[in-house]
């Protein structure tokens, strides 16, 4: 990757009006783009407002909040400046304050006690700035000039930093004070800024009492675009917000009260309850809550569902442990995942009423702002596993469920034809709800695996293609089956467990009659090998097995299941698919907020995860978008995972967000497979692997444009044919303008060994040469280029000299699709 450039420096150039009408606001190519690094809390229940801040860089002159489906409504409230560590006027005026306030909740809370003046006095946090606290002692004598600057600093101003903890700072209570205190003062918060983080943005959330729980994504709005998606979640529990210190030894350091007066805030919580907090380094917290006897507590823990993915922490996200004590203090159980999910979950039936301390930190005891969690603590539903793990497009189909606190044993899936294949549903029942369970809707038949079926001998027979239903039923299992091939045929079976919550390990083996292994798998990973990029999102292990293998000639064959670790139980579900390889594929467009204007061009990349060995070309266009946009390049060729396309928005585009759709199209034996582009951003676990972790909206945020610029058209159309080694010119139609100086044409991420070179007016617009290099370039290579056209000057300072040269983005032209041939 990197940029090929090529100079024009012509008196008269299209470009005088396709990019000279574009100022440099929109334009500057060192503008960062607005990234949101965590939201605290992550969450709110039905019917509440609360008050979020979103963390994360570039995000100066945020506007507005879009929050994705209906009910929850968001809006900024202020704008907060990088917090550094307090100066020592800040820390004295604070520690002061803090003091005054935390007598008067005293005093508050005595009931013969008056308040009295001097502590009414110095109330002065408005909007960060405060009174200087008046000096304790006051010398006898002073001269004049003495005596008036002691007056000057008594009312001087303290410029307070403009955080979060710091607002309504007089009407918190005792706990609320020391939280402030140790957040502010404890020496874990003198530590290195990390600058993707720096930034706050405090929004107010309104959730309306209908208001669909579950997931959300939220993006905040700038005056250079959207930013990413984050996780917000809709629930239905009451909640809670942490309070520091709050760990064990917090406890002895509290306020001593007289006989029956106990600090707000610090009674123990009655269930059901949801939980709010941040793991900050080293930190440990702990919640005291109620429980009766026999109450069958599910304790659920969001973290990394909140943030999936940290780039610059390893194992790449939080990974929570969660811990339950009894009254003596004594650990009743322990958990750090659910499985294979690193967010735990915590079951325990309750021996005896009283009191339990709930614990959570990272297993690790790393910690920062984006280490955030939700925990759901009550006797909520909560399904642990599912059977059958899915049902045939149109077809009625019920699971029946187990786990805790569920009222009924089946569970309705939504197979509706048209609709993903991996879809999500939920035990719900007025205010309860459960977690999400996934399972898969396909075209197949179907059938349910049947025992014994552990041998050749006894193998169950099936006719392609066929799915089935089955579960490794006891440790050791091996469930075969049998069916017949012609000589030649590619023979496909894949195992959806993993995907679908099942615990299974999976291994695969395809036999023939005589028991030889003609292909085995374990572990099957979809990656873009050119990208070096994990396409299955958020999952890190991949335990679903695939194979294809093609059969060497007619007869009977055979395929083995099995857990790779001799696994088994009622968890162990999985749905088995074995059919003749027609070919097949999914899509990803990344990223899932795309940031442009009226009547520009905005690059996005498409990425193909191809299956059953397909590996043809497929068209991608869009689905019922608004009229007028334009997708360019929209084909990714042959043999390719990925391609970079370009969006062109209408001139007169309705300006704001909207969500757009990619669809992908492929023919393969006489009929049309489509499927629609899943939304997706591109990002890094512990400073190596990449991932696309899908999102719900694929969101384009139009801008208002200044000026309006004109069509370019192709001449010749597309693809444009270049030899290897060779060259081809390429012209570019639209209106001609008045000329523009020092423009440059930049490839933008350009194949290796393609160049562009000749850039030339011409009466038609403008032409240049395309160039591929005959070492690097072999001829079948497709892709398709995409071209920014800069500005590059020399700013002058007050006295008149030229500084460094500085690049203004002037934007992009339509995608150019190209193929490489034969001299």
């Amino acid at each position: 990757m990197g940029f090929n450039e090529s100079s024009i420096n012509i008196r008269y150039s299209i470009f005088g009006v396709l990019f000279l009408s574009v100022s440099a606001a929109w334009g500057q190519r060192t503008t960062g783009q607005p990234q949101i690094g965590y939201l605290y809390p992550a969450g709110a229940q039905q019917g509440t407002i609360v008050r979020i801040t979103a963390g994360g860089q570039f995000l100066r002159n945020s506007t507005d909040v879009y929050v994705s489906g209906e009910g929850v409504h968001a809006k900024v409230v202020k704008y907060c400046r990088p917090f550094r560590n307090l100066q020592s006027e800040q820390r004295k005026w604070l520690q002061t304050r803090l003091k005054e306030l935390r007598d008067e909740r005293l005093a508050e809370l005595t009931p013969t006690a008056r308040r009295s003046a001097s502590l009414a006095k110095g109330r002065a946090v408005r909007r960060g700035t405060a009174r200087r606290p008046a000096p304790k002692s006051t010398p006898a004598k002073k001269t004049q000039s003495e005596a008036k600057k002691d007056e000057a600093e008594e009312t001087a101003e303290v410029k307070m930093p403009d955080h979060p903890l710091l607002e309504g700072l007089d009407d918190k209570s005792i706990r609320e004070l020391a939280h402030v205190s140790s957040m502010m003062f404890f020496p874990r918060t003198k530590q290195q800024m990390n600058r993707q983080l720096s930034e706050m943005v405090i929004i107010e959330v309104t959730v309306d009492a209908g208001a669909a729980p579950g997931k959300r994504e939220l993006r905040v709005r700038t005056s250079t675009g959207l930013t990413n998606p984050m996780v917000f979640q809709v629930g239905t529990l009451p909640e809670v917000y942490e309070l520091e210190p709050n760990d064990r030894q917090a406890y002895p350091r509290l306020p001593q009260m007289p006989k029956l007066i106990s600090l707000p805030g610090d009674k123990p919580l009655d269930t059901p309850v949801l939980l709010n907090g941040q793991i900050m380094p080293g930190d440990v917290d702990r919640f005291r809550f109620r429980a009766r006897r026999g109450q069958q507590l599910v304790i659920e823990t969001h973290a990394r569902g909140l943030i999936p993915y940290l780039a610059d922490a390893v194992p790449g996200w939080f990974q929570a442990t969660v811990a339950l004590y009894d009254a003596t203090g004594r650990e009743v159980a322990f958990a750090d995942d659910f499985r294979f999910n690193p967010d735990p979950v915590l079951f325990y039936r309750i021996p005896r009423s009283g009191d339990y301390e709930l614990e959570i930190r990272d297993a690790i005891y790393r910690g920062r702002e984006d280490f955030v969690y939700r925990v759901a603590v009550g006797e909520q539903p909560y399904i642990t596993h599912a059977f059958p793990l899915g049902g045939k497009a149109g077809v009625n189909t019920v699971a029946a469920v187990v786990g805790w606190n569920l009222p009924e044993k089946n569970l309705p899936l939504d197979t509706r034809p048209g609709g993903d294949s991996i879809r999500k549903t939920k035990y719900r029942k007025g205010k309860t709800c459960s977690n999400p369970v996934p399972y898969a809707v396909d075209t197949l038949a179907e059938c349910n695996e049947t025992e014994s079926n552990d041998t050749t001998r006894d193998a169950q027979r099936i006719d392609l293609p066929q799915i089935i239903n089955g579960r490794m039923d006891k440790p050791g299992d091996v469930d075969v089956f049998a069916f017949r091939a012609r000589a030649g045929d590619k023979i496909v079976a894949e195992v959806y467990g993993r995907r679908l919550n099942s615990p299974l390990d999976s291994l695969l083996r395809l036999t023939d009659a005589s028991g030889k292994v003609l292909e085995l798998n374990d572990d099957y990973m979809l990656k873009d090998e050119h990208l070096h990029t994990n396409m299955m999102g958020l999952v890190t292990h991949h335990a679903d097995s695939y194979l294809m293998a093609e059969a060497p000639e007619a007869g009977k064959y055979y395929v083995h299941l099995a857990d790779s670790q001799r696994h088994g139980g009622d968890a162990y579900a999985y749905r088995l698919r074995v059919a003749v390889a027609q070919g097949d594929f999914a899509l990803r467009v990344a990223p899932s907020s795309i940031n442009t204007y009226q009547g520009r061009v905005a690059p996005i990349g498409v990425h193909a995860l191809r299956k059953d060995g397909y590996d043809g070309e497929i068209e991608v266009v869009l689905k019922n978008a608004p009229a007028g946009f334009k997708l360019d390049g929209g084909r990714i060729p042959a043999g390719r995972d990925s391609v970079r396309m370009t969006l062109t928005v209408p001139p007169k585009a309705t300006v704001g967000p909207m969500a757009l759709q990619l669809q992908g199209r492929i023919r393969v034996g006489g009929r049309v497979i489509s499927h629609t582009a899943v939304p997706a951003d591109d990002v890094m676990q512990a400073f190596l692997y990449r991932h696309l972790v899908p999102a719900e909206e694929f969101a384009v945020f139009v801008q208002k444009a200044k000026w309006g610029a004109p069509p370019v058209e192709l001449v010749g159309g597309a693809p444009v044919r270049i030899p290897a080694g060779g060259s081809a010119r390429v012209t570019l139609k639209t209106r001609r303008s008045q000329a523009l100086r020092q423009v440059k044409l930049v490839l933008s991420k350009p194949p290796e060994g393609i160049s562009i070179h000749d850039v030339t007016a011409v009466p038609q617009g403008l032409s240049f040469q395309i160039k591929a290099d005959k070492d690097t370039v072999q001829s079948g290579f497709a892709d398709n280029l995409i071209i920014e056209v800069v500005r590059e000057y020399r700013p002058k300072d007050k006295s008149g000299k030229l500084l460094a040269k500085r690049r203004t983005s002037m934007g992009f032209i339509p995608a150019i699709s190209i193929e490489i041939v034969k001299q």
